[in-house]
């Protein structure tokens, strides 16, 4: 590839939609190096590839959804809806679009939903981790200032017993 694609910036076009990690049909355009118009030509032509799991077209209340996260559309001024592609249908288009840069561009995106993935599990990991450790210390605030009031206690000067004036026989 003439200008090189880091898996990061990949990483950044992987958008949740659904309750799936997609991509958007104009961000694999330019990732491909190709336009949206042929891109999704190209699918349409082997829509037996594509079932509803591996691409679907967005509503438009998505695309609001998504225009207002993310505060400008990068897909403006299209006549129809976008189309996302999930990882599996990503994975397809390596067989529909046949250059190298495709090639390229396929093996790219695969390391940017593992990197993905292991970074979701490794987030929730720690995520339990920490909630085990709040169970574990829950209750020490409680007891450090039960340990510093006894203490305090203790730095207390001791009373002397007061003395009685008297005789003693």
């Amino acid at each position: 590839m003439s200008n090189p694609i880091s898996v990061e910036t990949i990483a950044t076009k992987i958008l949740l939609v659904r309750g799936k990690r997609v991509m958007l049909d104009s961000d694999l355009a330019k990732l491909y190096g190709v336009t949206t118009f042929n891109l999704n030509r190209s699918v349409k032509r082997n829509m037996e590839r594509f079932p509803d799991d591996f691409m679907y077209q967005l509503t438009k209340q998505e695309v609001t959804n998504l225009s207002f996260h993310f505060g400008i559309s990068s897909w403006g001024g299209r006549r129809y809806l976008p189309y996302v592609f999930t990882e599996q249908g990503i994975a397809m288009l390596s067989s529909v679009l046949r250059s190298k840069r495709a090639i390229q561009v396929n093996i790219l995106i695969m390391r940017a939903f593992v990197k993905l993935r292991k970074l979701l599990l490794s987030h929730k990991e720690l995520a339990i981790k920490l909630e085990a450790l709040e169970k574990k210390y829950a209750n020490h605030d409680q007891k450090i200032k039960d340990i510093f009031a006894a203490m305090r206690q203790l730095m207390l000067p001791a009373e002397e017993p007061k003395r009685r004036i008297g005789f003693h026989t």
